[in-house]
């Protein structure tokens, strides 16, 4: 071997008792650690063949003095070891760490246990049930006990590849920093030190200027050792050592790992929905104003708010150059799928150009727009032929009304650059305020999922947060008896509330009909008139437009009808046609001038206020009556279990509904869409008049051959509600075939559940027991009672 292994001592048998060993030593011609001997003992080299490297006799170790009790631990020993060949690891004992060298790292760095220095013998070789390797794979392992001190490791196995030097664990070595702060129990553990760095917590760049780092290989960490004397360690925690004994440096060499490079870590790439995010948000802080905040996003992000071309775009169209702005138009025909879209906008663009020279009064420079660049556009002629006559405006006043058009300025511009957003892709320019379209259409399905949503929200998304989900409580719903009214003596068959929701009517089979007065602040209702004389009893009311009438009907048998002033009690008409007439259904035409009504025996008539028969349709055995909002159609069901549609101006007829069973009663909804049918034995069902088309049918409630009146109600009539023959009231969501509640209460079969227009959490039913209930909320301090009295069930 070349002479530096001549001062090399013994492999793993030779220990070095107390006291601790000298500050260690580089060889300057071979550049690795050199261990001093101890002053009792005499180094014994090695064979210079390192096929035949085998230990001399060792003379007797000589006798430890005695440790006295009171003595502190004895300090780390140190120790070099051979290794032998590729892929020959050494297990080495430690309290918290072990080295494990592979092959391809020929010197290695580790901690060793001391306790035998305690008596003095020679440490035993290393214990083979201890766990090989371990700490292999950690990533603190390698910097600690397996760092690379050798030449090159590209040696052939069972070759000398180098020394493996290994320490007692039981103090901290003079110098070594402590690597992971008190570990063990509290025990101070000599390693080697900071995370890409010396022990001493430097960086290979503030060593001392004595010293001369040296590289010894290129393993897989890359390290190399350099002595720093009279450096004081340091902690982990920042925190310096106390001793200032020769340290050993932990400096990245070549192939090791940059602390610069590991912490610029590459950024991930953004998914599509990340991008659209960001550019939503960008889109949503620019109408705010944010621009700055918008620039910062969009160069962090990675992202483009919109593509260059488009932003040119939008400048020249909110500063009015529209020669740039068309010229912007060239460069999106390719970013655009059809032809036709560049047409559409430019048309909007030279329409605005032509109006804002309208309005500055250059007619001249107007018309050669609508000759030479609009109208040879060939596209939308009509809007020409419309434009060309704003030439004839005398003043500005008199164009904006005529074009309703804001006028030249930022507004105009604003609404156009929204026109033509609709025509650009989202991936070129995003859609006007597209993050509170997507918010406001979330609201609105959280609140079309809502079952029990009944109140009023506008456009506005200040309405509700945007923080939670929407969610409205089942004792908001109008599900709790508020009030029992006990005025008739007898079955209540009717109730009806007015059109503004202050009044309420109920017919009676005691010949009576009650007007109430409705509390909108208490929501409490108190007898208003006693209408008496109906000698039939009353089966159906009907207040007129504008609830200033109201029309009673009787039984079969009854041939009158009656038209109450309900503003002063009195009666105003009563009419009958004939004695052997049955009118039994009234409804008012929208003008609030005329009625219709009928009944089962063939009578169909239209009449005015005085009682004067207007038309009649004959043959028609009539259910029930409803006039459509047209003025012209009434809807009448009869006997043939459909509806049908009289026109009484042209005396035509036509079919829209037809059903299976007997049509006891219907209603039609606020926008005439809907029909709401009472069918005998089947129940309620949901048809969309204008498709003609069943739409729903309603499960829970009771009908057999009484006639039940059902109706719309709530917020934007979103619900549903009916009598029943099993003394309830049902409750449905419009979209919902499953009641969402159950009203109970009554003691005999309810025959009609009226809901009030005005206050959506206000609702009436009258019922064969002869009361009248209101139903709301639950109140605040009784919520067990509301609990009893609606049975919730989840559709």
């Amino acid at each position: 071997l070349p002479h530096p292994y001549r001062n090399i001592a013994s492999p793993s048998s030779l220990i070095y008792p107390s006291p601790p060993p000298k500050p260690l030593d580089i060889h300057p011609s071979f550049s690795s650690i050199i261990l001093p001997p101890p002053t009792h003992r005499t180094p014994i080299p090695f064979f210079h063949h390192p096929n035949h490297l085998t230990e001399l006799q060792k003379p007797a170790p000589p006798t430890p003095p005695p440790v006295r009790e009171e003595e502190e631990a004895p300090r780390p020993l140190w120790r070099l070891v051979p290794v032998y060949g590729e892929g020959r690891k050494h297990r080495a004992t430690s309290t918290t760490t072990a080295a494990a060298a592979a092959g391809d790292t020929p010197f290695t760095l580790a901690s060793s246990s001391s306790s035998d220095s305690e008596t003095g013998g020679v440490s035993p070789p290393p214990r083979k049930k201890q766990r090989a390797a371990e700490g292999e794979g950690e990533p603190g392992a390698a910097a600690l006990g397996g760092t690379s001190l050798g030449p090159s490791s590209n040696n052939p196995p069972g070759s000398f590849s180098g020394l493996l030097l290994l320490g007692g664990t039981g103090r901290q070595a003079p110098g070594v920093m402590q690597a992971n702060g008190n570990q063990a129990g509290g025990g101070e553990i000599p390693s080697v030190g900071a995370q890409n760095g010396d022990v001493t917590g430097r960086d290979s760049s503030q060593a001392e200027p004595g010293d001369e780092p040296t590289s010894h290989g290129t393993g897989s960490g890359g390290f190399t050792f350099s002595p720093s004397a009279q450096t004081p360690a340091a902690h982990s925690n920042g925190l310096p050592s106390s001793s200032a004994a020769t340290a050993i440096s932990l400096v990245p060499g070549p192939g090791g790992i940059n602390p610069e490079q590991s912490s610029l870590k590459k950024k991930k790439r953004l998914s599509q929905s990340d991008e659209d995010v960001i550019r939503l948000i960008g889109q949503h802080l620019h109408g705010l104003g944010l621009n700055q905040t918008v620039d910062l996003l969009m160069q962090e992000s990675g992202c483009r708010l919109e593509h260059p071309s488009a932003t040119k775009f939008r400048n020249h169209v909110m500063e009015g150059e529209w020669e740039k702005a068309e010229n912007d138009l060239n460069e999106l025909k390719s970013l655009v799928h059809s032809p036709h879209v560049i047409v559409k906008m430019k048309f909007l663009l030279l329409q605005q150009k032509y109006l804002e020279y309208l309005e500055d009064g250059k007619v001249l420079e107007a018309l050669q727009v609508l000759r030479c660049e609009l109208t040879p556009l060939k596209y939308n002629t009509e809007r020409i032929h419309i434009l060309s006559g704003y030439l004839m405006c005398s003043h500005t006043d008199d164009l904006r009304a005529k074009a309703e058009w804001e006028g030249k300025g930022t507004a105009s511009r604003l609404k156009l650059l929204d026109k033509l957003q609709m025509y650009l892709p989202p991936s070129v320019m995003l859609p006007p305020r597209r993050l509170q379209t997507l918010l406001r259409q979330a609201v609105e399905l959280q609140r079309d999922r809502c079952l029990y949503h009944n109140t009023k929200l506008d456009g506005n998304l200040d309405s509700m947060s945007l923080l939670i989900d929407h969610v409205c409580s089942r004792k908001q719903f109008p599900c709790y008896t508020q009030q029992i009214l006990t005025e008739h003596c007898n079955e209540v068959w009717f109730c009806k509330f007015a059109n503004d929701g202050t009044k309420l009517a109920t017919g009676s089979k005691d010949t009576t009909v009650i007007i109430w007065q409705v509390d909108l602040d208490t929501h409490q209702l108190r007898l208003l008139k006693t209408l008496e004389g109906h000698a039939y009893g009353v089966s159906y009311l009907a207040w007129s437009p504008d609830d200033t009438y109201l029309l009673a009907c009787g039984p079969d048998d009854c041939s009158e009808l009656w038209l109450w002033n309900v503003q002063t009690g009195e009666l105003r008409t009563k009419m009958s046609q004939s004695h052997e007439d049955s009118l039994t259904s009234v409804a008012w035409n929208p003008d609030g001038k005329r009625f219709v009504t009928g009944g089962q025996r063939g009578q169909f008539y239209q009449c005015d206020l005085e009682g004067n028969l207007l038309d009649s349709w004959e043959g028609v055995r009539v259910q029930c009556l409803w006039c459509l909002n047209d003025g012209k159609t009434v809807l009448a069901s009869d006997t043939h279990q459909r509806i049908r549609g009289y026109n009484f101006e042209d005396l035509t007829d036509r079919n829209i509904v037809q059903e299976d069973h007997p049509i006891m009663s219907f209603t039609v909804s606020k926008n005439g869409r809907l029909a709401l049918l009472n069918v005998a034995t089947q129940g309620v069902h949901l048809w969309d008049l204008q498709d003609r088309v069943l739409v729903r049918k309603y499960q829970g409630v009771t009908q057999g051959f009484y006639t039940i009146h059902s109706c719309f109600g709530g917020n934007n009539e979103d619900f549903i509600a009916s009598g029943s023959e099993d003394h309830k009231v049902y409750i449905w969501h419009k979209r919902s075939e499953l009641p969402i509640a159950e009203l109970t209460g009554h003691t005999r079969t309810v025959n009609c559940v009226s809901w009030n227009p005005q206050v959506p959490s206000m609702m009436a039913s009258a019922s064969d027991d002869g009361t009248v209930r209101i139903w709301g909320p639950a109140p605040f301090l009784d919520n067990q009672e509301s609990e009893e009295a609606c049975s919730s069930m989840d559709s």
